[in-house]
């Protein structure tokens, strides 16, 4: 019987922590398992770690608890990475080629990492997305199998300074290692975006607490991402610092308005705070962060024409009549972004819209995943089951056989009590090592 490989994720967020796992099946079907979290707030700011022990205690009590459900040890784990400076550039990759041989996937794949070396401004690369392909000179949509003298890849390599990835691994690598760095938007869009969407032009927009990250596909492919340093959490701060309230109730504030952003004389009291008043300030700080969104097609070298829909996820996004607003200030079709179809999700209690970045992650690394890896050691029981058990004790060197001092023979036991004398031991060493 072939064994199911499992995928275990983290997203490192601004308002809070999330471990995950899921299990890939031998015909490709992918079931997320279970989900844990932490609330922080003021540890990761921008995608960065601030208060390292922090962030390192509540990763070590969300594996903790993921490997105390499933009675096994996790191994690795892949990372989201998201951040202010988090953005694309567009680069350029040319090899000359024996025209008698045709273009393998092996070759682009290495153009491709050799891309992924490369530094500019001071950032960090962190993922490379291609754009477009040409084989002397002529665009093409697949290269593998053709023959030229000379392939060119147009690329979008994703870069971060290199604070990100370097506060990232500072909590996470002592702590367990990581399989890869996965950029999280992008992992997300190309979990809930439809081919249709990314071919006809679609701008997908991830509204956090402190950053909204937009990318813009067209003809199929990436052609601009960015990440604006605004959120659901400056609305949030506008109100604390307005109306003289601490951010806990500033928060509740927001969310408790009804329409908010339909300005109305109607008030009503909400933790002493006239509704108004607060509708205000959310008003026109939301309106600030869509035309920061609207103004990013342009930047694209594109028309608001050739974007068709707008795909709208994250916290931030949540805020009643913002979906609306966007709409109406784009004149462009806005949905909201849903949970990747290509997951099971067994517990319904997490397939919610707060959870669709690390659900994405699980989806992005399942398709990573070459057959027979996995991020947890399994082992499979005499009787055939499976379970998530595993003997956690160190590998150690063979020891030398030394042959003991002979001794007067025991008398022989039977047979059944042999069995029975073994099978007690090797509970009794079970019991030992899962401690």
């Amino acid at each position: 019987m072939e064994k199911n490989q499992y995928i275990v994720a983290f997203e490192i967020g601004s308002s809070k922590i999330v471990g995950a796992i899921a299990d890939k099946s031998s015909s490709g079907y992918v079931t997320v398992r279970m989900l844990e979290e932490e609330r922080l707030i003021n540890s990761v700011r921008h995608g960065e770690v601030k208060n390292v022990e922090n962030i390192k205690g509540a990763i070590n009590r969300i594996l903790r608890r993921l490997e105390n459900r499933i009675n096994g040890r996790i191994t690795e784990v892949f990372v989201g990475i998201s951040g202010r400076s988090l953005h694309s550039e567009i680069t350029e990759a040319n090899r000359d080629l024996d025209s008698s041989n045709a273009i393998t996937d092996q070759i682009i794949d290495r153009i491709i990492q050799e891309s992924m070396r490369t530094t500019s401004n001071n950032y960090d690369t962190i993922d490379v997305v291609p754009r477009a392909f040409y084989v002397d000179n002529k665009e093409t949509d697949s290269p593998s199998g053709q023959f030229g003298s000379k392939i060119s890849i147009k690329l979008n390599r994703i870069v971060a300074k290199p604070a990100i990835k370097i506060s990232l691994k500072r909590v996470m690598e002592p702590t367990i290692e990581v399989r890869r760095y996965i950029v999280t938007p992008l992992a997300a869009a190309d979990e809930i975006l439809s081919p249709e969407e990314k071919s006809l032009g679609c701008m997908f927009v991830d509204m956090g607490a402190e950053t909204t990250e937009v990318a813009i596909y067209k003809n199929g492919s990436l052609l601009y991402f960015t990440t604006l340093p605004l959120g659901g959490r400056n609305i949030t701060k506008d109100i604390e610092n307005g109306l003289t309230i601490i951010e806990a109730d500033a928060e509740r504030v927001k969310k408790n308005i009804h329409n908010p952003l339909e300005l109305s004389n109607e008030s009503i009291n909400i933790e002493g705070v006239n509704s108004a008043d607060a509708a205000q300030y959310i008003s026109a700080r939301a309106g600030e962060i869509i035309a920061n969104i609207i103004r990013q097609i342009p930047y694209a070298n594109l028309n608001n024409e050739d974007i068709k829909n707008i795909v709208l996820i994250g916290g931030g996004a949540q805020l009643q009549g913002f979906n609306k607003k966007l709409e109406e200030a784009a004149k462009i079709n806005v949905r909201t972004g849903t949970v990747p179809h290509t997951l099971n999700i067994l517990d319904q209690t997490i397939n919610r819209p707060e959870y669709i970045q690390i659900l994405s992650l699980l989806a992005k690394g399942a398709e990573i995943l070459t057959d027979g890896e996995s991020c947890i050691e399994i082992i499979t029981y005499d009787d055939g089951g499976t379970g998530l058990h595993v003997n956690t004790a160190p590998k150690t060197e063979p020891v030398p056989e030394v042959k003991p001092e002979k001794k007067p023979e025991k008398p022989k036991k039977s047979k059944w009590k042999f069995i029975s004398d073994k099978l007690g031991s090797l509970l009794q060493e079970t019991d030992s090592e899962d401690m």
